[in-house]
């Protein structure tokens, strides 16, 4: 589908984002794990987490909608495995916390993907996973989709793991599968990544224990059933980045994103973009933090990765750096080769097609800014079935000359209102 974005005139309003997509997955996955009736506020919408949602039922989870909520019921004697395939659809998250996930479903289980999820790596969570006594079987040597879990009836075993690469899903599926386990399992992390799921364990009862260590973290798990619980999912701050980005580039915006997750670890954008200059606060509000940004003007800068460790905001901040005067230089970015797409080389496409100049230097990305979003060329620009690089693309569009996006349909694989949103503003 090719969609195209006009320029607009002004920007006003508040909006919200979906609910939390990384912890409406776990919300999913927790309630389906224990016994008796959860209930979930505000889950995301997005087909990633509807992938999550449709494995849960085949596993033998309950899930209804009651008036605008969701109730997962876990059954009282565990889940079981499904006669078909469990099937993942684009998304990573899905297919990597569940490979974990399954270590408290004894059986064998066959997870697939789409075309892109079909081509990225599960390497990293096959190694700490088999260490662990679950068996895991990929194509080739990192571990392509279709991936096939067999669990031991006779269960598992905890472990004490180094994360080598930071990375919120690989801790998250040695913690899941520690849940398998009597015994305590040990991730240890250098740089800090998103915390939702050692909160979210907590709060479902299950004894764990964080300890930060200089930019690290340790994380003790004793492994144990997770209780039903009433969940509440905030606003997504990565979907606020395009916001954000959109208000700080315009020349005449002010927009509220309302009822934002509020972890530092998902929130590393927003200094980023005021270290360029941007008019960015974040406000506490009854239901997280609000996001108001206004319109800007922005100097190129350094910008690491252990300020946004997950990486997903660099597609947007790069459409920020080309309209900011000078030059800016993400550094150890080379994670985004293994995304949805190549979103590394995915960049340096968008930036060039709006007029500006880009580079790849090893694992780093350099911008060099055109000064201004009014100079950016109405575009063309494929989107490679990146939800990403769509919502990065239209914001472009929107605050330089227009532009056309193909392949913006899978923008619904995490914020299916996007556009509507983006046009409630004008």
């Amino acid at each position: 589908m090719n969609v195209a974005i006009a320029p607009t005139s002004a920007l006003r309003g508040v909006v919200t984002t979906p609910g939390d997509k990384s912890i409406s997955h776990r919300t999913l996955m927790l309630s389906a794990l224990a016994d008796g009736e959860s209930v979930i506020h505000g889950l995301s919408n997005g087909e990633d987490v509807r992938a999550t949602r449709a494995i849960m039922s085949a596993l033998g989870a309950h899930i209804d909608d009651r008036g605008g909520v969701v109730v997962v019921r876990g059954p009282r004697e565990g889940l079981h495995p499904s006669t078909t395939s469990l099937d993942c659809g684009n998304s990573g998250t899905t297919i990597r916390l569940l490979a974990g996930f399954l270590a408290s479903v004894p059986g064998t289980h066959i997870l697939v993907g789409d075309e892109s999820l079909s081509s990225r790596p599960m390497d990293r969570i096959a190694e700490p996973l088999r260490e662990m006594g679950l068996s895991l079987r990929g194509q080739g040597d990192r571990y392509t989709p279709p991936l096939t879990v067999e669990v031991p009836s006779a269960g598992i075993r905890s472990i004490e793991y180094s994360v080598p690469v930071p990375s919120a899903q690989v801790k998250s599926a040695v913690l899941f599968a520690g849940l398998a386990t009597q015994e305590t399992t040990v991730v240890r992390e250098s740089l800090r990544t998103r915390a939702n799921t050692e909160e979210m364990l907590h709060d479902a009862g299950v004894d764990v224990l964080c300890e930060d260590i200089g930019k690290g973290r340790v994380v003790r798990l004793h492994g144990s059933r997770p209780r039903a619980h009433e969940w509440w999912v905030p606003g997504d701050p990565s979907q606020a980045a395009f916001f954000a980005v959109l208000a700080a580039l315009h020349p005449d915006a002010d927009v509220t994103v309302a009822g934002l997750y509020p972890g530092p670890e998902r929130l590393g954008f927003v200094a980023v973009l005021q270290r360029m200059g941007a008019h960015i606060e974040l406000v506490p509000s009854a239901h997280g933090v609000n996001l108001v940004a206004r319109s800007s003007d922005l100097q190129g800068v350094v910008v690491s990765s252990e300020e946004i460790p997950s990486v997903d905001e660099v597609p947007i901040l790069a459409v920020a750096a080309a309209a900011a005067g000078g030059d800016t230089r993400f550094v150890d970015v080379g994670e985004l080769r293994i995304k949805e797409s190549d979103r590394l080389q995915g960049s340096v496409d968008l930036v060039t097609a709006l007029g500006a100049t880009a580079e790849i230097d090893g694992d780093d990305l350099i911008i060099h800014g055109v000064g201004t979003a009014k100079l950016f060329r109405s575009f063309s620009y494929r989107a490679a079935l990146d939800h990403r690089m769509v919502m990065s693309a239209a914001v472009a569009a929107a605050v330089g000359q227009g532009g056309t996006i193909e392949g913006a349909e899978t923008v619904s694989s995490s914020f299916p209102d996007f556009f509507d949103v983006v046009a409630s503003l004008r």
